[in-house]
């Protein structure tokens, strides 16, 4: 809880700095923009106000995404802070789209602009402070896993960019007399519409669900598996509700020999250990048991794993067993997404074990590598 009251607390300094810093810096440039009759020193006004409420938006929606979980949403708000990071890039949009018309407007019926020492020295400053203002803002974000403060990041970046192409305009035509801010900018505004798109796509991926990290991934199945009891670690789940914040579910193999006791005992240790380990919330722990009191059970297995292997499409085979008794054979399997029909790799593994353990009941499950699940 005080780590994510203290990340919560730094977005929001940060983001307050961001907008101390964009007002000043558009108001400097409205008063030299009019002055100096030049449209693309005043669009870069516009896009340090823009900038502005990125801020803002990143602080609203921060204070919302910290909301304590309630009965409607029981899961807490945190993919408020993906809706305001998805408000920012569509700003980063609408800014690009607004540049590029008024250049285009420019182009058509370009005004002469006015450059004064004092106006290309201010602006030129204004370069230097958005490009520090960007990395810092873009660290701090990339620090805390914030994708609101990454994107008021790189468009303030952005903005330094069109601020420096305005320079770079003022100094062709003073020097050679042509204007090309106007083409300049259209150029510029193109670029940042691209961006714009990228960071609405990358957004949007997020709310949808991602595929989680790897590694995080991977350290979560190291954690379980140094549990005596655990055999392995399979079929990984997590559900993102915001940055930090997962709740989960897993697979694990452990003797047939186990009590619901020591099965009661030995879940609710790996959830703790889990949680304090990783600040994952485990919701359901399923189980799979290995045979302990039949030795063929190990050749059956070893005759399955065969089979199974002759298939490219399949990473991994787990939850092994077999009931001479009931005649039963179960297991799972995790099928690659590369393959071109999934449903028809696992009819022929399912085919192909049933030939190998005729008059018995297959009780296969086709499973997801929703965690990079190896062979």
């Amino acid at each position: 809880m005080n780590e994510r009251s203290d990340r919560n607390g730094t977005i929001i300094r940060t983001s307050i700095t961001g907008i101390v810093a964009n007002v000043f810096l558009a108001a400097f440039k409205a008063v030299i923009g009019l002055t100096a009759n030049s449209v693309a020193i005043v669009l870069d006004a516009v896009n340090n106000i823009s900038d502005a409420a990125s801020s803002a938006i990143t602080i609203v929606g921060t204070k919302l995404a910290g909301k304590e979980p309630d009965r409607k949403h029981p899961f807490g708000y945190g993919r408020i802070e993906y809706l305001s990071a998805m408000i920012i890039s569509l700003l980063v949009l609408y800014a690009g789209i607004t540049s590029f018309t008024e250049s285009v407007k420019k182009i058509i019926d370009p005004d002469v602009p006015d450059y004064g020492t004092v106006s290309l020295i201010i602006v030129g400053a204004a370069v230097v402070v958005k490009v520090v203002l960007g990395r810092y803002v873009k660290s701090v974000g990339l620090k805390v896993n914030s994708d609101a403060l990454i994107n008021s990041g790189d468009d303030a970046v952005f903005d330094s960019i069109i601020s420096a192409s305005t320079l770079a305009a003022a100094a062709i035509y003073l020097i050679f007399g042509v204007s090309l801010e106007a083409w300049l900018g259209a150029l510029i505004a193109v670029w940042i519409i691209k961006a714009g798109f990228e960071m609405l796509k990358d957004t949007l991926s997020k709310i949808l669900g991602e595929r989680v990290d790897a590694e995080l991934a991977q350290s979560i199945k190291k954690t379980i598996s140094a549990f005596p009891e655990v055999n392995g670690v399979y079929d990984l789940v997590m559900h993102n509700y915001g940055p930090e914040s997962y709740n989960g579910s897993v697979h694990i193999e452990v003797p047939d020999t186990l009590s619901a006791d020591d099965l009661d005992k030995l879940l609710r240790s790996i959830q703790m250990k889990v949680y304090s380990e990783h600040d994952v919330v485990l919701t359901a722990i399923g189980v799979y048991s290995y045979n302990t009191k039949d030795p063929e059970a190990v050749s059956a297995r070893e005759r399955v794993a065969r089979i199974v292997a002759e298939e490219p499409h399949v990473l991994q085979m787990h939850g092994f067993y077999i009931d001479k008794k009931e005649k039963t054979v179960r297991f799972d399997i995790v099928v690659s997404f590369d393959a071109k029909d999934r449903k028809e790799v696992y009819g022929s593994v399912y085919e192909k074990v049933r030939k190998e353990f005729p008059g018995y009941a297959l009780q296969i499950a086709m499973d997801t590598d929703f965690s990079e699940e190896e062979a």
